[in-house]
């Protein structure tokens, strides 16, 4: 991971937060209790228990070491502290489908945050990168796996 900045709304710091928190004093010490107890079996070549335990304590280490870089380069998206002249991180987007006019809203966030089901898309996604920096009444065309889109942008709140 570089050292590119993570853009996060409180609301998704305080979950990483929470993750961080839950993974350092929660999911380690589990994870070693598992791998004392498989120990406790003897003969570690052949323990799947402990094989089991190893990786997931792997796994939470990983994800410790990545939190904790994401969160030495947070910056924080307060909505409505941005200019809504233009998209950027942190506005939320009303876009028109051409030609069949269908209207969907989104969110810009960083990726960390992104969550299309729910509204909230990744300023790095084909959609949400096609979209920084214009206003409304431009037209974009995205590309995505099923083909070119174009959409029109009819508000930026």
């Amino acid at each position: 991971m570089s050292d590119n900045p993570t853009f996060l709304t409180r609301e998704g710091l305080a979950k990483l937060e929470d993750e961080l928190d839950f993974l350092k004093s929660s999911k380690r010490k589990e994870v070693a209790e598992r791998i004392k107890i498989a120990v406790s079996y003897g003969d570690l070549s052949e323990n799947s228990e402990y094989d089991a335990a190893k990786d997931e304590q792997a796994f939470v280490e990983s994800r410790i070491v990545q939190l904790e870089k994401m969160m030495r380069n947070i910056r924080i998206i307060e909505p409505g502290s941005e200019d809504r002249s233009s998209v950027s991180i942190g506005v939320t987007v009303k876009l028109k489908e051409v030609p069949d006019g269908d209207v969907e809203t989104y969110q810009i966030v960083g990726t960390t945050e992104s969550d299309p089901l729910d509204g909230k898309i990744s300023n790095e996604s084909p959609l949400g990168s096609s979209l920084i920096g214009r206003q409304v009444g431009d037209r974009i065309t995205v590309n995505t796996p099923g083909g070119q889109l174009e959409f029109e942008i009819i508000e930026i709140a």
